[in-house]
């Protein structure tokens, strides 16, 4: 039987996709295709005619049943090869997804790749005031009496503050990067010139992975929540999934509940109809008489709850109680 092949991705091949500054993506090799998973799949009950397992309409629907019901095994049938140069920081956030086979650029044996990602001046973002490891908007003026901000290398007050913040960046890798090499032209074995390189030197790997993983991965990795720089690495390895398993692709953004569906939790569904559950959780608080409810606003899971109800366009019966305070 001949090999399965995507001339989608075909074309795609030894390709490097620009990500970030300097970063990128190159597919590498790849296994199977939306029919093998099927296949994987029909092994279980008996294989059908070769017609049949090769029609579209049927792989379609056998991948969506498998997806909507979590039945994920069939999809570790197929497996990507990828090129990967990424920045240290973003690198540990893929790292941490213990389902990859990786090799990656060594620099005990090799000199230390000379790129940094830089920072634009209007790319500086702002921490995230309700979420601690988020961020949100862009740094756009100097906050309170900052002690950094005379400087003789710069007038604060005649530019805005990213410029003052990139412009110590590269000083910094340049420094970085000056010290670097003193310590390898006086000898210094590499596995200890390299310990004060900054996290944003990019690194090379190899990077292989099974169909299931990768889409875990990029169902965590490409949500709004996920640090700007591993979205935007997720982002152009959707793509290459999208080109590479189509009906896969599709049938995951239907039913993953960071991808656009929504996951109900046996307390969203008992809440929703019973005043007492809500109070249970914690989510809302009797204050006086039955009738009069309050809303516990620093709850998450309630503001959850209610951006849920929301997309449903239903409203909890709690929420119809008169006298209530949002």
């Amino acid at each position: 039987m001949p090999r399965s092949n995507v001339p989608e991705l075909d074309v795609l091949l030894d390709k490097e996709i620009p990500v970030l500054d300097k970063g990128f993506i190159r597919v590498i090799d790849y296994m199977g295709t939306d029919v093998d998973v099927a296949e994987a799949a029909r092994i279980s009950y008996n294989l059908p005619s070769e017609a049949d397992k090769r029609s579209k309409v049927s792989v379609d629907k056998l991948l969506r049943h498998l997806m909507r019901h979590e039945h994920g095994t069939p999809f570790e049938m197929c497996e990507i090869k990828l090129h990967i140069r990424i920045p240290m920081d973003a690198w540990r956030q893929m790292v941490r997804h213990r389902t990859a086979s990786i090799n990656e650029y060594s620099t005990r044996y090799s000199e230390a790749i000379d790129d940094k990602q830089e920072t634009s001046p209007d790319k500086w973002r702002l921490q995230a005031t309700g979420n601690k490891q988020g961020s949100s908007g862009y740094l756009t003026e100097w906050v309170g009496d900052c002690p950094f901000r005379p400087t003789p290398i710069l007038e604060p007050d005649a530019h805005p503050p990213g410029v003052f913040l990139s412009l110590r960046e590269k000083q910094l890798h340049d420094m970085a990067v000056k010290v670097y090499d003193e310590r390898l032209a006086l000898g210094v074995a590499k596995e200890q010139a390299r310990k004060d390189l900054p996290l944003s030197t990019y690194t090379e790997a190899y990077w292989k992975c099974d169909l299931r993983n990768v889409l875990h991965f990029l169902g965590l990795r490409m949500d709004s929540h996920a640090q700007e720089e591993i979205r935007a690495y997720a982002n152009v390895m959707g793509y290459i999934v999208s080109k590479w398993c189509p009906i896969a692709w599709a049938a995951f953004n239907d039913y993953h509940h960071l991808r656009g569906a929504l996951l109900l939790s046996a307390r969203d569904v008992k809440a929703l109809s019973s005043t007492e559950a809500a109070i249970e959780y914690g989510w809302i608080k009797r204050t006086g008489n039955e009738t009069k409810i309050s809303y516990v606003s620093s709850n998450r899971e309630l503001a959850e709850a209610l951006s849920k109800y929301k997309r449903l366009g239903v409203v909890a019966v709690w929420q119809t109680l008169e006298n209530k305070n949002d």
